[in-house]
């Protein structure tokens, strides 16, 4: 078997020796590329600081909110927000941000409902012991009030059905010989 994959294997690369590769000349020549152009630098602006506020207090919707925020135009953000939750306490969030130490955030829950701790009952024995003790009492048997009937199957005959009146009709064929 070797043999025969050694034999076709160099019929196969003579019969593809026996061709060269296509001398490939381009139509046209390489387009030629200008230089980038330098991006004109970016303006600077002059610092914009802010500085806002609002706070929100619907008694319909128990929506209580507040936030506040400043900033001095060159990078530097403080503020904070706080909001009533749904288990009545506030969340208070402090944060402050810049290019140096990035979003740090302080967040505070102040009051709200505490669930109570819960303790398992314990459960001992009674240290009361009565001077009367009841004499040991058990349970009677179960008796029925009644004796359950007795029933009996019911006697049914078999029924008789009358023979056929009729006979199989004999098979004759109806076949003719064509000749």
């Amino acid at each position: 078997m070797a043999a025969k994959l050694i034999i076709f294997t160099v019929c196969v690369a003579s019969a593809l020796a026996q061709y060269s590769a296509p001398a490939y000349k381009p139509a046209y020549s390489a387009p030629a590329y200008a230089a980038p152009k330098a991006y004109a630098p970016e303006p600077a602006y002059a610092p914009a600081p802010y500085n806002f506020e609002y706070s929100v207090n619907d008694p319909h919707t128990y929506d209580v909110k507040s936030q506040s925020e400043y900033s001095d135009g060159n990078g530097y953000v403080k503020g904070s927000y706080s909001l009533l939750e749904a288990d009545g306490s506030t969340r208070t969030v402090e944060y402050t941000a810049d290019d140096y130490n990035g979003f740090n955030a302080v967040v505070k829950n102040e009051g709200g409902y505490k669930a109570p701790a819960y303790a398992a009952p314990a459960y001992s024995a009674p240290a009361y012991k009565p001077a009367y003790s009841a004499p040991a009492y058990s349970a009677p048997a179960y008796k029925p009030a009644y004796a359950a009937p007795a029933y009996s199957a019911p006697a049914y005959a078999a029924p008789a059905y009358p023979a056929p009146a009729y006979s199989a009709p004999a098979y004759k064929p109806a076949y003719k010989p064509a000749y």
